[in-house]
């Protein structure tokens, strides 16, 4: 082979390789265009819950390598909070973060996607019923055949047994409801108008100023890092802690449905896996600012109590009567029979298997005192 054959044979290898580089790294070019969407939560953004919002938009962005970005909006940058939904399905937003008692005025069969009745279970067992015992479909036919709403859900983060709220004075009894102007949301509203209280439903941001303007006498939101970031220790000094009203609540992500399934199939799963990724993340989160948080609504010069046994039972009493007044409309008593059937045979395991809180204060008192 002459020289100048070699030189021909290397400027054609060279040219071959560019050729193959740029064919390999062309679909990375594309993988790198950005997609973003605006995604609404319903909480105002000084509360935690904004901030869990964030992170689960912060691991869909850092999992899809910034395909799919998701631009995170609080409560009324574009709608009001109980807006969201509606906004989501018309397309007006392409997500949002919340949970299913906000939609409770669609059909009272969605609040128990999110605050179902207390079975003796808690958020961790409703999450492993929606996924896992059949939560998931009856949730599809409610939102896309019932309802017929262009979404797209998935819950996620197992919120722990939410306080009864904040008053004017320890609350003993049901008869204490009696007349009270007490705010909550989703099915537990039906529970507490049982017990006698003339009950407000409004999204977390307005809570404070409506106790401050004296239109609420008492309130319940989530939890201690909340009601802390939102004011509650500024209008209340009376904080009850333990309930029946909602033990099983869980965060909702939703997405207009042709917006997701026009996505690919590894974006799709990622933005199902996230909420995955978020549960576990999210509840060690809470762990650590719900105790801290609570030490320092202590520090505020509130009276914190354990709600007692005679407003414990007066709650499931209601309950009873809610269920069975609701559970006249047939969907709503096929979600309850799936999720008895699944408390029923779980619960059977824990309860056996599980040490009850009574053993649990016990060695809590034996470390600590």
């Amino acid at each position: 082979m002459t020289a100048k054959s070699r030189t021909s044979r290397r400027k054609f290898l060279l040219a071959a390789g560019a050729t193959g580089a740029a064919t390999i790294a062309m679909p990375q070019v594309s993988r790198a265009q950005t997609t973003t969407w605006k995604y609404q939560s319903t909480w105002p953004t000084k509360d935690i819950f904004h901030e869990m919002a964030v992170d689960y938009a912060k691991k869909v962005n850092d999992m899809t390598g910034g395909r799919l970005k998701l631009d995170v909006l609080a409560a009324g940058a574009v709608v009001p909070a109980f807006q969201m939904a509606d906004a989501v399905h018309s397309g007006v937003l392409d997500a949002g973060h919340g949970v299913t008692a906000y939609w409770y005025g669609k059909h009272k069969a969605y609040s128990l996607f999110g605050t179902p009745p207390s079975f003796g279970w808690d958020a961790h067992s409703m999450l492993a019923w929606f996924y896992y015992g059949g939560g998931e479909p009856l949730y599809k036919e409610l939102v896309n055949d019932i309802l017929k709403l262009n979404l797209v859900g998935f819950l996620y983060f197992p919120m722990p047994t939410q306080p009864l709220g904040w008053f004017k004075k320890e609350m003993k009894t049901g008869d204490d409801f009696k007349g009270l102007k007490y705010r909550t949301v989703g099915l537990s509203a039906d529970v507490f108008k049982d017990m006698g209280a003339a009950v407000t439903i409004l999204p977390g941001g307005e809570i404070v100023p409506a106790m401050d303007r004296g239109l609420l006498d008492a309130a319940e939101f989530n939890n201690p890092s909340s009601d802390i970031l939102l004011g509650f220790p500024d209008v209340s000094k009376f904080f009850m802690m333990g309930s029946h009203h909602q033990q099983s609540e869980a965060f909702e992500i939703i997405f207009n449905k042709q917006k997701f399934d026009a996505q690919p199939a590894e974006v799709k799963s990622i933005l199902r896996n996230a909420a995955f990724a978020a549960t576990a993340d999210q509840f060690a989160m809470a762990h650590d600012r719900y105790s801290k948080d609570l030490e320092a609504i202590k520090k505020r010069g509130v009276n914190v109590i354990k709600t007692g046994e005679p407003l414990l039972n007066a709650q499931l009493a209601s309950w009873n009567k809610v269920i069975a007044e609701q559970s006249k409309e047939p969907f709503f008593a096929k979600v309850i029979a799936s999720q008895k059937d699944w408390v029923k045979r779980t619960g059977a395991y824990f309860l056996t298997n599980n040490l009850d809180s009574t053993a649990l204060n016990a060695a809590y008192k034996n470390a600590f005192g």
